[in-house]
């Protein structure tokens, strides 16, 4: 039932969705360049690499020796207003479609974080990641990685068809209201540097 709900809900998305899709990547194209897209390798399903596509939200601007500034210096007005409102996130409908992503599920982070993760953060790859998830309802980024990673297992034990579909009406209204989209002192989200109790730590 989910993923066919998944289909039949991306798909309608896209259909309703397209004439402003196509819109927001003029707009990136005017505002900030190519690519439109932003596109990334990330840990699906079993950790399993794949693509994800985003509208682009930052510039690629560097430093003399060449080296990208840090995401707040490269973050512009128009970036922010994308990132704050999620519109950034429309074309993941089509990883979604591809059977990348699930509409719910742990948001896809960065392959490099994968051999940090201790066991037990590591279920959150047990489902397909999704556009929206139980810990983007609950805090989102303004959340510590290990509440972060406890919401996500959480729903991992814990999903349902039900479930999703509060999570999803969750989402809207917070979208809405446009909570949670930084934490504290940082533009997105600080690097994910392993656990504090040694299990996945980097050091």
């Amino acid at each position: 039932m989910k993923r066919a709900f998944d289909i039949v809900a991306a798909g309608l998305a896209v259909i309703v969705f397209a004439p402003f899709i196509a819109m927001i990547a003029l707009l990136v194209r005017w505002r900030l360049g190519s690519p439109v897209l932003f596109r990334q390798m990330r840990p699906g399903k079993d950790a399993q690499p794949f693509e994800i596509l985003k509208f682009r939200s930052m510039t690629d601007t560097r430093d003399t020796e060449g080296r990208l500034l840090p995401d707040a210096d490269r973050l512009t007005r128009f970036g922010r207003f994308l990132r704050s409102s999620s519109l950034d996130e429309l074309p993941e409908l089509w990883n979604v479609l591809k059977g990348d992503m699930s509409l719910v599920g742990p948001r896809p982070l960065l392959m490099e974080y994968l051999p940090l993760y201790s066991p037990d953060q590591a279920r959150r790859h047990d489902v397909r990641p999704g556009l929206t998830g139980w810990a983007q309802i609950n805090g989102r980024n303004a959340l510590s990685w290990e509440q972060k990673f406890a919401l996500d297992t959480w729903y991992v034990d814990n999903r349902s068809f039900w479930l999703d579909i509060k999570i999803i009406g969750r989402t809207i209204v917070g979208v809405l209201k446009r909570s949670g989209i930084s934490a504290q002192g940082e533009a997105t989200m600080p690097r994910f540097t392993g656990t504090e109790n040694g299990k996945g730590n980097s050091a």
